[in-house]
């Protein structure tokens, strides 16, 4: 690959523009093509005018045809290998350009400054050191045969081989510099293409862990939320079935918190998809939350339930979110307490110590050994406590109910 392949790449990875025009890399890399191009038609219109002046002493259709020649091969050959990887035209051009200039060196000396053209396109057109002080050097010699002849000749003095030596000298020094800052612009490209690699990759894990963490935190609310719900109606349908002959009065009070809790389901749902704090803290204080969820539970269910609350301030004690970690703990632990604990009585106690706001929900149920509990609900409890940087404890053994606390820290 030639440096001007590799140059291209070692502009760095391409970024959009702020105009939305082209990449700022690309954008770059043909201003500068453009600019080689510029470079070298006005040298060679000069070269060309050259040949117009009385002063010039060489052959003038002979060299005019040379230069044309030059400016074909540089259309044809130089451009395409400048703005691409093409080695095989880049030879070819190379090749000519040492011919013009041996010619040139023979019938214009005058015209040898177009070696300051010709230099600087063979570390581009080539790669590594090696390639191009060959093709340096071939410049050089063919640059120099003019001179050389006339020396021979005696026509001019051997000062003038010493400054094509010289000239030499100074290209090489020049090239082995260009290759170098080429060699490490293609090392840095090589960083930054691995860094926008590793960006992309970590962008890539980040986004997918926001995909499962709102995944879990959907399924969190909706087992806190609506799958209770829904337990309620399902229990209080069957309750209504047995009594709708023998109790008709209780199969319409069952209806009746079927009804309820349907509506307050609904309203569960739309204040998800907007994304709302809990209906049951929409316009209410947590303790008013909490009478509410467990007068509810106590006619769902006919367990006696009390509620202790002790006065925990202003309502900056708790944040919201806090609130409602406390609220859903209750809420969960109510629903193990249908389920699983058979109790007569439910105490959910609310109490503050130190700045630390707990909710208690204990019964007189059957109990279980927390060990072996490996419960979605308990789970994802803790997850969801453990965001507000809180903690869950779940105190029971078989036969001596259950005591369920969530703590956080309030202000």
């Amino acid at each position: 690959m030639s440096w001007a392949a590799r140059l291209r790449t070692a502009v760095g990875p391409a970024r959009g523009g702020d105009d939305g025009g082209p990449p700022l890399s690309e954008r770059g890399w043909r201003t500068t093509v453009v600019g080689v191009h510029v470079v070298f038609v006005v040298m060679l219109l000069i070269a060309a005018a050259a040949t117009r002046v009385d002063a010039f002493d060489g052959p003038r259709t002979a060299t005019l045809a040379v230069l044309a020649a030059l400016g074909v091969s540089y259309a044809v050959l130089g451009a395409p290998a400048l703005s691409g990887d093409h080695p095989w035209r880049a030879i070819g051009y190379l090749l000519t350009l040492v011919v013009v200039l041996g010619l040139l060196s023979l019938w214009a000396s005058q015209l040898l400054f177009l070696l300051f053209l010709a230099y600087p396109q063979v570390w581009f057109l080539v790669e590594g050191v090696r390639p191009g002080v060959f093709w340096t050097v071939l410049l050089a010699l063919a640059s120099s045969a003019g001179p050389v002849v006339e020396v021979v000749r005696g026509e001019q003095p051997v000062s003038g081989v010493v400054d094509s030596a010289v000239g030499l000298t100074f290209s090489i020094a020049l090239g082995v510099w260009i290759s170098r800052v080429l060699a490490q612009s293609r090392e840095r490209a090589s960083l930054i293409e691995q860094l926008e690699s590793t960006r992309a990759e970590l962008a890539t894990a980040h986004r997918e862990q926001g995909v499962v963490a709102e995944r879990e935190r959907l399924a969190r609310e909706v087992h806190d939320t609506l799958a209770q719900g829904y337990t309620s109606i399902v229990v209080l349908a069957q309750t209504a079935a047995v009594q709708v002959d023998r109790d008709p009065a209780g199969a319409r009070e069952r209806l009746a918190l079927i009804e309820e809790v349907a509506r307050e389901n609904l309203a569960e749902a739309r204040a998800m998809v907007a994304a709302f704090s809990p209906v049951a803290l929409d316009g209410s204080t947590l303790v008013e939350a909490l009478q509410r969820l467990a007068d509810r539970f106590g006619r769902e269910t006919g367990t006696s339930v009390r509620v202790d609350a002790v006065a925990l301030g202003d309502g900056a004690v708790l944040r919201r979110d806090e609130e409602i970690v406390l609220l859903r703990g209750a809420q969960e632990a109510l629903t193990n307490v249908r389920r699983h604990a058979a109790a007569s009585a439910v105490v959910v106690r609310l109490s503050r110590v130190r700045g630390v706001v707990s909710v208690h929900v204990e019964d007189d149920g059957v109990g279980f050994d927390p060990s072996r509990a490996h419960g979605a609900g308990l789970t994802g409890l803790r997850d969801r406590v453990g965001q507000v940087g809180g903690s869950v404890e779940v105190a029971s053994a078989p036969g001596e109910g259950t005591r369920v606390t969530v703590r956080v820290s309030g202000a």
